[in-house]
């Protein structure tokens, strides 16, 4: 069962929605999400918010929660509209794939992909110039491009072993960006279904869901062809959008939708992810954690971590004998390990609370993020 964070039971509070948390209390959750947790409840027409393990402050509300309310709130998405997880199995056996020749045939992945996507997106349903240079890119923060190797799975999960996998974090890019940023100013305060400005935005909003998940797939297809491999979608879930629950809007920031199928759980890039099976639990509000969530913020890393070249060659490698492609020296800082909370205390939590049960877990082998371009071959 989830647990509120006031009195260990679920409970609505006069004049405020029902928080109802989904993990232990050993579970690391700084006290600013959960102080932030409090006051979006009690913002007009919030009902009901679930929170997950993977919980931790955000810029307008907390990050890892779903929030039903009878209006919409732009900002609890964010500007990357649509970013999600998509997990993918490749026609690739482990046994012949060789770290090297990967790490420098991945290193394509950066920058624009040299080629005419517009018919894809016409075939989405979405305007062929729509930010079509951007499309199939990465991003920078937390998203990445892993190729993964497959330790442990439920045999009922369907999945091979001896096969290798793609887990692709990305989102809408500028797209979403520029949505959330043509908003006129009082939008943030909640805007009714039916006011005009909610109607527009939930037009441009459902078409960057739609641009970020084929963003997803364009970006992997470009893995796959990098490695010289085939590829199907096992699973893909989106983590930031806004759909309409009954007479209620229901709000995901960093919490993937889990209403069928399973749902990949992004460890760190030198950790182990997870593939859940969600369970159904009626005040999880159809969601799920979507990663290991954000112990420190990224300005605090550069105090945390030492910069020395020594140092940052080590955070390329990971203990599984897997490597990290990324070159901009920030970013490596600011997204190490020590950063994040561990994918897989998270997993356990929403299997202790009844919300999800683990049916796979893998390793990363090769992580890109970011290269310079001029390293490109």
């Amino acid at each position: 069962m989830g647990n509120s964070v006031c009195d260990g039971q679920a409970s609505a509070n006069q004049g405020r929605g029902t928080i109802t948390t989904f993990y232990s209390p050993s579970a690391w959750i700084e006290d600013q999400a959960e102080q932030q947790l409090k006051q979006l409840s009690g913002w007009a027409g919030v009902q009901q918010i679930a929170a997950f393990p993977d919980l931790h402050p955000g810029k307008y509300g907390p990050v890892g929660c779903a929030v039903l309310a009878d209006r919409l709130y732009p900002q609890l998405i964010g500007n990357d509209i649509g970013c999600g997880m998509s997990l993918f199995a490749l026609d690739l056996p482990a046994r012949k794939f060789k770290l090297d020749k990967a790490e420098r045939r991945m290193r394509a992945l950066e920058g624009p992909l040299d080629a005419d996507l517009s018919e894809r997106l016409e075939e989405a349903g979405l305007a062929p110039d729509l930010f079509v240079q951007a499309l199939g890119t990465i991003g920078g923060g937390n998203h990445f491009c892993e190729v993964q190797n497959l330790v442990e799975a439920e045999p009922e999960s369907g999945l091979d072993i001896s096969r290798l996998y793609l887990l692709v974090h990305s989102g809408s890019r500028g797209f979403g960006n520029a949505v959330l940023g043509a908003l006129p100013q009082g939008a943030y305060g909640g805007l009714l279904p039916d006011d005009p400005v909610a109607q527009s935005y939930l037009r441009d909003h459902d078409q960057a869901v739609i641009w970020a998940r084929l963003n997803r797939q364009v970006i992997a297809e470009r893995a796959a062809e990098a490695l010289r491999a085939d590829l199907h979608l096992i699973s893909d879930a989106p983590h930031n959008l806004l759909e309409q629950k009954g007479a209620g809007w229901l709000h995901r920031k960093g919490a993937a939708k889990a209403e069928g199928g399973l749902i990949p759980l992004a460890g760190t890039r030198a950790t182990p992810s997870y593939l859940l099976r969600p369970l159904g639990h009626a005040d999880a509000l159809g969601s799920l954690a979507h990663g290991a969530g954000r112990r420190y913020d990224r300005s605090s890393m550069h105090g945390r971590v030492r910069g020395k070249r020594s140092d940052l060659e080590a955070m390329t490698r990971t203990q599984f004998g897997g490597r990290i492609l990324c070159e901009d020296r920030d970013l490596l800082i600011e997204e190490a390990p020590l950063a994040y909370k561990s994918a897989g205390d998270v997993a356990a939590d929403l299997q202790e609370m009844g919300v999800a049960q683990t049916v796979a877990k893998f390793h990363p082998l090769l992580t890109f993020k970011k290269v310079k371009s001029e390293g490109r071959r």
